[in-house]
């Protein structure tokens, strides 16, 4: 590992990660702002983990898992959520990973082409997220914006971020809690398929919102499992 990617390992993986800090990372390639983000959220070792078994997002779920008794308890309340919100939010991809829940949206179903704006089918699907949320407390959610490779690597990284952080205030609008959300845009960076088709650049162009336990909720956890 290089030397200032240590640095900045150490620096954000105290607190949460935004646009900002990915701002001051402009000089890494993307791989190590990933690993950044995942170090910020979930913990080094599960972002390497993440960034080769799908990505960032991923990474935070597998950094933040606990395992044990108390993972399987966290484990069971987040399998019932998942199946409520893969049939409450049409559209979107809802998948379990470890001790998490991963929800893919494909951008189409939340923006129109080349803007950041909440389209009004959007706007539900993230109100039946933040409903799931106010009755599932104690996670936190990464939400991780892509785009395809069309256009100039500084464009869609902008735009990324600015899709991630409009899918966050509006959460936070929903009386989601801030300190639960976390928005970073990788632009192109973490592809799906290819680029050199459309079929590769729809896969591509897509929200990711990862979702894991808290540190309260991990605590509660081990406490009904009495470690």
């Amino acid at each position: 590992m290089q030397p200032h990617l240590r640095q900045l390992i150490l620096l954000t993986a105290a607190g949460s990660v935004g646009i900002a800090t990915l701002g001051a990372c402009a000089s890494l390639n993307k791989t190590e702002r990933g690993a950044i983000i995942g170090a910020a959220t979930g913990g080094a070792i599960g972002a390497a983990v993440g960034s080769k078994n799908g990505g960032t997002a991923r990474g935070a779920i597998v950094g933040a898992a606990v395992g044990g008794a108390a993972g399987a308890i966290i484990g069971h309340r987040m399998e019932r959520q998942a199946k409520e919100l893969e049939q409450n939010i049409a559209g979107a991809t809802v998948e379990r990973v470890g001790e998490g829940i991963e929800v893919t949206f494909a951008s189409g179903l939340l923006y129109d082409f080349d803007s950041y704006a909440l389209k009004p089918t959007a706007r539900e699907n993230l109100r039946e997220l933040a409903a799931s949320l106010d009755k599932y407390p104690g996670t936190e959610l990464l939400i991780v914006g892509h785009t395809d490779s069309q256009g100039t690597d500084d464009y869609n990284q902008r735009l990324s971020e600015q899709r991630a952080r409009a899918a966050a205030d509006f959460l936070a609008s929903q009386g989601v809690t801030r300190s639960r959300l976390r928005a970073v845009g990788l632009g192109e960076g973490e592809p799906k398929a290819a680029n050199d088709s459309e079929a590769g650049r729809s896969q591509n162009r897509r929200v990711e919102v990862a979702i894991y336990a808290g540190e309260a909720l991990k605590a509660e956890a081990r406490r009904q499992a009495g470690s």
